[in-house]
């Protein structure tokens, strides 16, 4: 009954935060950050800490004594505690411990949000001031995690990743051997060798369907985004190439990555949707290592394939219409229908069409939060993002469109970038909040 209620629970607060109102181009605004001390936590402050974060786990009906312990907490004065702070409410079930765990945040630090989703302003502002964790706080988050979340144990490990700033997506981990079907299983089910047919039989796909388009070997691949926004990741093999294709409907980027020709001793990792989130940007892993993946730059964070220094190459996804891929490429090959599972949520079009619905903290004020981008990392390496309405006019109009030795050209009704040989970029698609937020050095064409 409990898990019943947490599910529930995390479904309804999956609502837009105060944040989503940068979706006009609006900085946020936050409060002066407060002093952050160094070192470990004294220890009548960890013991404090280590009560309630036992209590967190059973929720059980509390004592002076805890209320004792949250006013110590409260009384600290060190931010840092924030973080294991907003963890705990993310999970709470019983109203009045969530709100002792609000009123407790509040006090530290000294904010008092004026809304319901006290969460998302606290989450924002840690963000935002970039207050670290302190030491011992991965243990903390991984007894509260893996206590409302099974599964999760092999991926809460230290790591090359801000676990401070990982929160839980409201589903579970997909941790389905590779080849299992998508049901039963109460995750986001990824597709593995997925079926597909020729545009012909494809009847059930509408011309202006928004589709992500891929090419390898000479192969022609569409994937719908109504398929994608059900299952979000996809492992697949296009051109005699292994491919792991990752979709954040919360970043709007379709991306996709090479999974073959991995290190000696390593087999083609299988990637999986964790149920995480890393500042609204979906954490992927794989099922064979348990290694995490920054999804966004395709590096391993954790586990043996980091320490192996696996960062995948990235494939070009050019985001267009169905007609106008399959006119381009006749000879493509679509997924089919029921890997939809009869579904169409249009998240682009209705969740998420007022701005991010999880913390991201603060954004980049150059451009709205959710322009759309295209984004690539030049042969020097600098990180550039290409407005894509001004791009796609420009191009349409027959002029050029070049910065950082990146030439953008159409395709098939969509945009790529090569470099000065010619050769592909691995260019994809993105919300600007996002691509700013993992590449916060990239520049802007046009320059704002």
């Amino acid at each position: 009954m409990k898990r019943l209620v947490l599910i529930c629970l995390l479904t309804l607060t999956q609502v837009l935060h105060p944040g989503a109102a940068q979706a006009a181009g609006e900085p946020a605004t936050f409060a002066t950050p407060p002093p952050v001390p160094d070192g470990p936590l004294s220890a009548p402050l960890s013991e404090a800490l280590g009560h309630v974060v036992a209590a967190s786990q059973s929720q059980a009906d509390w004592d002076a004594r805890d209320t004792a312990m949250f006013d110590a907490l409260a009384a600290s004065g060190d931010p840092r505690l924030g973080w294991v702070l907003v963890d705990m409410m993310r999970f709470t079930w019983r109203p009045e411990f969530r709100a002792t765990l609000a009123q407790t945040t509040e006090r530290l630090l000294n904010l008092t949000p004026a809304t319901a989703f006290k969460r998302a302003v606290f989450t924002d502002h840690l963000i935002a001031w970039d207050v670290p964790s302190y030491p011992g706080y991965l243990a903390h988050k991984r007894a509260i995690y893996t206590t409302y979340l099974p599964g999760l144990d092999q991926l809460l490990v230290p790591g090359d990743i801000a676990w401070r700033m990982v929160s839980s997506g409201g589903v579970n981990i997909d941790a389905r051997p590779f080849g299992a079907p998508a049901a039963p299983c109460d995750c986001i089910p990824a597709i593995d060798r997925p079926q597909v047919t020729l545009a012909p039989a494809a009847t059930w796909l509408e011309d202006d369907a928004v589709v992500f388009g891929i090419s390898v070997g000479g192969a022609h691949r569409a994937y719908p985004r109504r398929i994608m926004e059900v299952r979000e990741m996809v492992n697949d093999t296009l051109g005699g190439r292994d491919l792991g294709i990752p979709y954040c409907t919360l970043c709007g980027a379709a991306q996709a990555y090479y999974t073959d020709q991995m290190p000696p001793g390593f087999s083609r990792p299988v990637l999986r949707t964790s149920g995480l989130l890393i500042r609204s940007n979906k954490v992927m892993y794989d099922i064979n290592t348990s290694s995490v993946f920054d999804t966004f730059r395709g590096r391993a964070v954790t586990g043996p394939l980091a320490e192996a220094g696996v960062r995948l190459d990235p494939v070009t996804v050019i985001t267009t219409t169905w007609g106008a891929w399959k006119a381009a490429h006749p000879d493509t090959t679509v997924l089919v229908e029921a890997d939809a599972l009869g579904r169409d949520y249009n998240l682009r079009n209705t969740r998420d069409a007022d701005g991010p619905i999880f913390p991201i903290g603060d954004v980049d004020p150059r451009l709205g939060v959710q322009d759309d981008v295209l984004g690539v990392i030049a042969p020097s390496g600098q990180p550039v993002a290409f407005v894509r309405a001004p791009a796609m006019a420009a191009l349409r109009s027959g002029a050029g469109v070049e910065a950082e030795g990146i030439r953008l050209s159409l395709d098939a009704g969509g945009i790529k970038a090569v470099g000065p040989d010619g050769a592909d970029l691995g260019s994809h698609q993105a919300f600007w909040f996002a691509w700013s937020q993992f590449y916060p050095e990239t520049l802007v064409w046009p320059a704002p």
